[in-house]
């Protein structure tokens, strides 16, 4: 046991590692060296080793030590972490301080603004529970974020303990605030990235949110992260009547705020720091997209009140694009995990906006005959939003005569099977089932709950199959062993057995399942049903011609070309074959005889029902005719809420769509009650 005096130094040294960590990493001003920080450092994990019994969560030695996690778990947050609307304008600007004005009931002379820069991170929550830091949660939805507690943890500039020198800290304090990636350590990391023949990451932005995901803290912990607070959730907000003193107090427990915080009492100042921040924005270390103002008085953002997502007292006058000028050295096509075929520039690399650019979107190939674009060309860049690169603007003067012309390919340059365009979409789309540039996401929503529900088989155990080349296409599956599955990191063996026997019952789908799990191009969950009830069986699906499927309820042109297009593919109709060696068994649809009472009306359920799973209800709700929709519009005539419900409950209330429980549902399907009726 440790005696008075190591216990002591034990306390001694926190405290001192953690002021010079606050000095280095909050406010740039080191006091000591880094040897003689290293020297405290090492002095405190070697007592910490020494006695274990003293070593406490809040501990800097315990930012990292975690280990890697299966998954995050989903928080929710006490208040939503809102998302901010935009002004990319002074006119835009000054009807914003218009209805601060009608809104908030405030004269001229009253009004007050906080700026500050609007950093390009990754938004979080800290959470903080008697001075100690007890959880983090990225933004996620607004209302559900993923905890990642453990990662944040690495990053210094967050303080483990809160300090209270100037400034008291409540019981519960909600910090909110943006993971940064340092613009030169970004390069550096892109750089290590390209060498080692890795994918690089796009932006900043991305870098901060892949470092704060990883499932291990020790990865995390080698980005130079930063973390900037520009917020508060549940506070004890009796003790500030306003934002700049609210984050004032922040800076003084602890945590690192911009010093760019100004308290503007004129919209002419607003403009002023605007334009100071947007000349300035090349010389900062960190990515910024614009200035984020916020009404500074708590009483006059009370009476302006929120939007469903967004707060009416707060905006994001955004800088306005930065633009370069390059040439078109070729026209690429690539293939996204959805199987849209999207053509890319490949340009002389060209630095836009403080980021070297090579590469650009080109959408699709509407786009590129609309801007006129040739291989060759010389072209103007933009990053759109600062983040991805585009092409605005060809320089046609500059042209010789050897450009080229580019046409979209009919064959996927990934797998080889048919590149289709429907009628009215943009898009070129892969209908490979097989191919491998979409092969992950495609098999995610092959196992997927809607489709043949292999319970467990999670997006990272199929970026294993995939990496390691163990499946080829979704029918591969059906014929991997159990030490097949036993080659994937960090497997068991009871692991191994489950997703194994997750893979064997999922031999047995019903038709509307099997149906959606191929993933065919506009074929949801309610259209799968709608087949499989008109069908009946697969094969007979399969044979069936584009203007017989138009026949079909519910199925247009663009739908029966899709479906057509999926079938017709002797890729696709392979994989299918090798289903059926794997050992699936391709069901008849049972129709059931029931009053297709609920025809004509959209239902969305929201919430954990007490009877029926979601999938159970809906499945429920289109045997009698309705369409079991995904997300809440207006055209949703019945809003099914059930325990906890989530965002959809929002969306009803403010679409005014009607909502009913699962007694009036149960009621519906029954017949006991009519939609009229309620």
């Amino acid at each position: 046991m440790a005696d008075a005096k190591e216990k002591a130094r034990v306390e001694k040294l926190r405290e001192m590692v953690n002021y010079h960590n606050y000095r280095y990493y909050v406010l740039d001003s080191p006091e000591i060296s880094d040897e003689e920080f290293d020297r405290l450092f090492d002095e405190l994990v070697a007592l910490e080793k020494k006695h274990p019994e003293l070593v406490s969560p809040d501990s800097p030695t315990q930012r990292v030590g975690a280990e890697p996690s299966d998954e995050f778990r989903s928080v929710r947050h006490r208040l939503p972490m809102l998302s901010l609307n935009k002004v990319a304008s002074e006119e835009e600007f000054a009807d914003f301080h218009r209805r601060v004005l009608e809104l908030g009931g405030i004269a001229e002379s009253e009004v007050e603004y906080v700026t500050e820069p609007k950093w390009d991170g990754l938004a979080v929550e800290l959470v903080y529970e008697k001075g100690v830091f007890t959880q983090g949660s990225t933004r996620g939805d607004g209302i559900t974020g993923e905890e990642v507690t453990p990662n944040l943890k690495t990053i210094k500039s967050i303080p483990l303990r809160l300090s209270e020198e100037k400034n008291k800290a409540p019981r519960l304090l909600e910090v909110r605030g943006e993971v940064i990636f340092p613009k030169e350590e970004f390069e550096k990391l892109n750089r290590a990235l390209a060498k080692a023949g890795e994918e690089v990451f796009a932006n900043p932005r991305n870098a901060a949110a892949g470092a704060v995901r990883q499932l291990d803290p020790k990865i995390t912990a080698t980005r130079p992260l930063v973390f900037f607070a520009y917020g508060t959730g549940e506070l004890e907000r009796a003790r500030f009547d306003n934002h700049y003193d609210t984050m004032m107090a922040v800076r003084d427990w602890g945590f690192r705020t911009s010093k760019e915080i100004r308290l503007c009492r004129r919209p002419e100042e607003v403009k002023k720091e605007f334009e100071k921040t947007k000349a300035a924005r090349e010389k900062t270390s960190f990515e910024m997209d614009g200035v984020v103002v916020k009404v500074n008085q708590y009483k006059v953002q009370k009476r302006m009140g929120e939007l469903s997502r967004s707060p009416r007292w707060a905006v994001a006058w955004k800088f306005p694009p930065q633009k370069a000028k390059t040439v078109v050295k070729d026209i690429i096509v690539q293939v996204g995990r959805t199987g849209a075929l999207t053509p890319v520039a490949v340009l002389e690399p060209v630095r836009v906006g403080g980021v070297e650019v090579s590469r650009a979107t080109l959408h699709n190939e509407d786009e590129v005959a609309k801007k006129d674009i040739h291989i060759g060309d010389t072209v103007f860049i933009q990053r759109a939003g600062d983040v991805i690169p585009e092409v605005v603007g060809v320089d046609k003067s500059r042209r010789t005569g050897n450009e080229k012309i580019f046409k979209m390919p009919s064959r996927c340059p990934v797998c080889g099977s048919k590149a289709v365009r429907l009628p009215g979409e943009a898009a070129t789309r892969c209908t490979g089932l097989a191919c491998r540039a979409q092969l992950v996401e495609k098999l995610a929503h092959f196992v997927s709950k809607g489709g043949m529900n292999a319970d467990g088989l999670g997006f990272r155990w199929i970026e294993q199959l995939v990496d390691k080349k163990l499946i080829a296409d979704p029918a591969d599956l059906y014929f991997l062993e159990k030490k097949d599955w036993m080659k994937l990191d960090r497997m068991g063996d009871k692991l191994a057995s489950n997703l194994a026997a997750a893979v064997e019952s999922s031999k047995k789908p019903d038709l509307p399942h099997f149906l959606y799990a191929l993933g065919i191009r506009n074929v949801g969950e309610h259209l799968a049903q709608v087949l499989a009830r008109h069908f009946g069986r697969l094969e007979v699906l399969m044979e069936t011609g584009e203007e017989e499927l138009t026949q079909v309820r519910e199925v247009g042109p663009i739908v029966a070309k899709s479906i057509s297009s999926f079938f017709s593919d002797a890729t696709n109709r392979k994989v299918i074959e090798k289903l059926k060696k794997g050992g699936v068994v391709f069901p008849t649809y049972e129709r059931e005889k029931l009053p297709q009472s609920l025809a004509g009306y959209t239902f969305v359920i929201t919430g954990t029902l007490e009877n029926f799973s979601r999938d159970r209800a809906r499945s429920e709700l289109e045997k009698r005719g309705a369409k079991a929709a995904s997300s809440v519009s207006k055209k949703t005539d019945f809003v099914v809420v059930g325990e906890n419900p989530g965002s959809k409950l929002t969306d009803a209330l403010r679409l005014e769509v009607k909502t009913i429980g699962e007694k009036e549902m149960v009621a519906l399907l029954k017949g006991d009650k009519k939609p009229e009726d309620l």
